[in-house]
């Protein structure tokens, strides 16, 4: 099994200022060591590693774990995608296999940001290099996001967290709707991970988090949904264990086959791993 989204980290308080005082379980350092033990115990043999920092420093630091640790299979990371000189940064990132893909923190810009030609223009460049791009964004920003991905054909992007549904409020109508959309376009898969952040930590049920499952499981198919846990920030809610069996849990009721698509093989065919 692939654990498709996870993050590592060197704790700094400025350049991490998003993890605040309500955090604190994850105000530490998290390296691929802290994860071994625990994937042992539930037969997950590898993961993505996604960026947390906004720099290409962070793409070294990335490496430099993954080649020192072989549960890293492949490197979700970060490049300015408004950058004139980006074919030349791409053409310098593809001589490190273990980047598959690219990421920016879109749940932080605007719509301005989302549709910017330049922007949009950058993401198209990614096909030459045959790279993946993952989407983070809210759920109050579908709508751009799929205005966004509409206009770049061919190009494979994964939605993470299921596109932030609000767990919490269980106000998922217009969320649904633009999960509906955005699925239509094959070229659109899913990450099941990341709900935990959205839910009430101490007090999610079952049944706020199954709801949101139904409705990804729904558009997505099981081909092209995969898992993700996003730690270690899920660790603000609960350990690694309940996020996972949770998911597990709700793939029972799938065929065995469907469940090796959602835990290992639609990783794999994506990140090419």
């Amino acid at each position: 099994m692939i654990d498709t989204h996870v993050h590592f980290w060197n704790f700094d308080p400025v350049r991490d200022s998003w993890i605040n005082e309500d955090m604190f379980a994850i105000r530490n350092d998290f390296s691929p060591k802290d994860l071994i033990a625990v994937y042992n115990d539930l037969q997950i043999t590898g993961c993505i590693a996604v960026q947390a920092s906004q720099s290409e420093e962070e793409n070294h630091f990335l490496l430099s774990l993954a080649e020192q640790n072989e549960i890293v299979k492949g490197i979700v990371g970060w490049v300015d995608l408004l950058d004139p000189n980006l074919d030349g940064r791409l053409t310098y990132w593809s001589n490190f296999k273990k980047i598959k893909g690219w990421r920016h923190v879109l749940q932080a810009e605007n719509a301005d940001f989302i549709l910017n030609k330049k922007f949009i223009a950058g993401i198209n460049l990614l096909k030459k290099y045959s790279y993946t791009y993952d989407l983070l964004c809210y759920h109050n920003q579908l709508a751009d996001i799929t205005k966004m991905v509409d206009q770049i054909p061919d190009q494979p992007f994964v939605l993470d967290h299921c596109g932030k549904p609000d767990v919490k409020s269980q106000d998922l109508k217009s969320w649904s709707a633009n999960i509906k959309t955005l699925a239509s376009n094959p070229n659109v898969s899913c990450k099941v991970s990341g709900l935990l952040a959205e839910a009430d930590w101490k007090n999610w049920t079952e049944k706020e988090l199954f709801n949101c499952f139904d409705v990804v499981f729904e558009h997505f198919g099981t081909e092209r949904i995969m898992y993700g846990s996003d730690w270690p920030v899920m660790l603000i809610s609960r350990p690694y264990e309940d996020w996972f069996n949770l998911v597990y849990k709700y793939a029972e009721q799938f065929s065995s086959a469907e469940q090796k698509l959602i835990f290992n093989d639609n990783a794999k065919a994506f990140y090419k791993v």
